[in-house]
C-alpha cells in the first residue's frame, strides 16, 4: 500500500488508523458517470488479482452507493463464489446469453449484503463455450449484442459494469473486449509482472482496429503490493514508466484477508471493512470514479509508451 499505511505493520496501529481512514470513506459519496462505464478487467496471465480486483471494485463501488453489474466470464465462476452467488450447471448464466442469445436480464442475480450490486453468474456450461462459438454467426459481439439490449430497458440503471476474464486470450476474453469501453489491467509487484502482457496489448490493439473502436485502456492497477520488499517499489516504478498516469496511484497490499474473504463467499468489504485491504479498494474505486475516461488516442499511446 503506499501512502502513510503503508509501513504499519503493528496490528494495533494498522487497525485503528485503517478503521478510521475507512469510516470517513465510506461515508463519502462517489461521483456518478455521466454514462453506464463497462470495464471489462482482463490480463492473460493467471494469478494476478483479476477476480479478486473484479469483484472488490465493484464492492467498493456499490458501498459508496453506486450501482454496479459483475458479469462473471470465467468458467471457473470465481466472481459468482466470491459474491455469494449460487453458480451450479442448472443455473442460468452468462452461457445462456452468450451462446443461446436469451435475454441477460433472465439471468441477472442480485448480490445480497449490497443494496446497488448484481451479478450475472458464469457455470461451468462456459467452459465449452470457446468451441461451441467458433462455428456461430457474429462470434465476437455476442456478449456486446446481449449486454447492450440489457442495458436498453428502461429499468436498468447501472453506473459501472465490471466483466470478470478468464486467464486466456480467446474468444469469450475477445467477446468482452468487444463488448467493454474500458480495459482494466492488473499487474501484480512481483518478478515478470510485464511478461506476456505485450500480447494482450496486441490483442486490444486488434480488437480496437477492428472489432470496436472505442475500446481504450484506461486502468493499470498494481496488486499483490508489499511495502517491506525492494522488489514491489522496483515493479511499480518500472510499471509507472511503461504506462504513465494510467496506472492508478492506489495500490492493493498483499492481504491475508483479501485471499481470505472469498472462502466465505464475500467481498473483503463485508469480510472485513476495517483491513487495510477493504481501504486499498475503495480508494481504487474512487480514483477511477474520479479520473473517468482519458480519450481513446492518449489511452493508446499511454499503453504502448
Amino acid at each position: 500500500m503506499s501512502g502513510p499505511l503503508a509501513d504499519m505493520d503493528t496490528p494495533i496501529a494498522r487497525e485503528a488508523a485503517v478503521a478510521l481512514m475507512a469510516v470517513g470513506r465510506r461515508t463519502s459519496p462517489m461521483p456518478r458517470p455521466d454514462r453506464t462505464r463497462v470495464m471489462v478487467v482482463a490480463n492473460q496471465k493467471g494469478g494476478v488479482g483479476k477476480t479478486t480486483t473484479t469483484v472488490n471494485l465493484a464492492a467498493a463501488l456499490a458501498v459508496s452507493g453506486l450501482k454496479v453489474l459483475v458479469v462473471d466470464l470465467d468458467p471457473q465462476g470465481n466472481a459468482s463464489t466470491a459474491l455469494g452467488i449460487d453458480h451450479h450447471a442448472e443455473i442460468p448464466s452468462i452461457y445462456d446469453v452468450i451462446v443461446e442469445e436469451g435475454p441477460m436480464s433472465d439471468v441477472v442475480q442480485k448480490v445480497d449484503e449490497f443494496d446497488g450490486l448484481w451479478c450475472v453468474p458464469a457455470t461451468i456450461d462456459l467452459a465449452g463455450a470457446e468451441i461451441e462459438l467458433v462455428s456461430l454467426v457474429a462470434r465476437e459481439s455476442r456478449m456486446r449484442k446481449g449486454l447492450q439490449q440489457h442495458l436498453a430497458q428502461d429499468d436498468v440503471d447501472y453506473d459501472y459494469v465490471l466483466i470478470d476474464c478468464p486467464p486466456s486470450l480467446g474468444l469469450l476474453t475477445v467477446n468482452a473486449l468487444v463488448g467493454g469501453d474500458e480495459v482494466l489491467i492488473p499487474i501484480q509487484c512481483e518478478y515478470y509482472a510485464l511478461e506476456g502482457l505485450s500480447q494482450l496489448l496486441n490483442n486490444i490493439d486488434m480488437v480496437r482496429a477492428h472489432l470496436n473502436r472505442e475500446l481504450a485502456i484506461s486502468t493499470i492497477m498494481l496488486t499483490m503490493y508489499d511495502g517491506r520488499t525492494r522488489l514491489a517499489a522496483q515493479v511499480a516504478e518500472e510499471v509507472r514508466q511503461h504506462f504513465g498516469d494510467t496506472v492508478l496511484q492506489t495500490t492493493i497490499p498483499r492481504s491475508v484477508r483479501i485471499s481470505e474473504a472469498p472462502s466465505y463467499g464475500q467481498t473483503v468489504m463485508t469480510y472485513d471493512a476495517a483491513s487495510s485491504g477493504a481501504l486499498s479498494y475503495l480508494e481504487a474505486a474512487r480514483e477511477i470514479a474520479e479520473r473517468g475516461v482519458p480519450s481513446t488516442e492518449v489511452k493508446g499511446e499511454s499503453a504502448h509508451g
